[in-house]
């Protein structure tokens, strides 16, 4: 079922529109509990058939937003090398690392086109160039590698299901998250 967001139908009577209204200007909302619902989407989105995972992380989140934490840290701190990434710009190796752990999550194994475990691969290789590569392998499957703005000289992101682009990218979108596809 998809998520619909704020720009969807605006029915009242349409029983499926519950994130749109939600969020309507006459709404009675806790703001931390919409913070928790939008981000257990988010988890869900980027954890996909597998709700435990999901569930040990929006767990991890809830623990740093209870410490004062950032939302965007806290769900990145949360989904770090499980479900998500968030390394060095100039970190070649580390991103090759975390991509095939994620990729492996799905049963999947990004061919990167050269050896990767090859120093003058290496040597050459750039991260943003590689997320490319990774994007471009994962689509042939029908998942779509995320990045987002992290305001650092990082690159950060997670992978879901192609299905699912339209979802993530508004719920991202609803987190702070600016997200955009991992293609060059």
């Amino acid at each position: 079922r998809p998520i619909r967001g704020p720009r969807a139908m605006h029915s009242e009577y349409d029983p499926d529109d519950n994130f749109a209204r939600s969020f309507h200007d006459d709404a009675d909302l806790d703001e931390d509990a919409a913070l928790e619902a939008v981000a257990w989407q988010f988890l869900l989105l980027v954890n996909p058939d597998d709700e435990d995972a999901a569930l040990e992380q929006f767990g991890r989140c809830r623990e740093a937003l209870g410490e004062g934490a950032d939302p965007m840290e806290a769900l990145r701190d949360a989904i770090d090398w499980r479900a998500g990434f968030h390394v060095e710009e100039s970190d070649v190796t580390g991103l090759i690392e975390v991509l095939d752990e994620l990729a492996a999550r799905f049963n999947l194994r990004i061919d990167w086109g050269d050896d990767a475990d090859d120093d003058d691969f290496l040597e050459h290789a750039e991260v943003p160039a590689l997320i490319n590569v990774a994007f471009d392998r994962l689509r042939e499957h029908h998942y779509t590698l995320w990045t987002y703005e992290t305001g650092e000289n990082t690159q950060a992101g997670f992978i879901a299901r192609q299905p699912d682009d339209e979802a993530l990218r508004m719920v991202a979108g609803a987190l702070g998250f600016h997200v955009r596809t991992g293609a060059l």
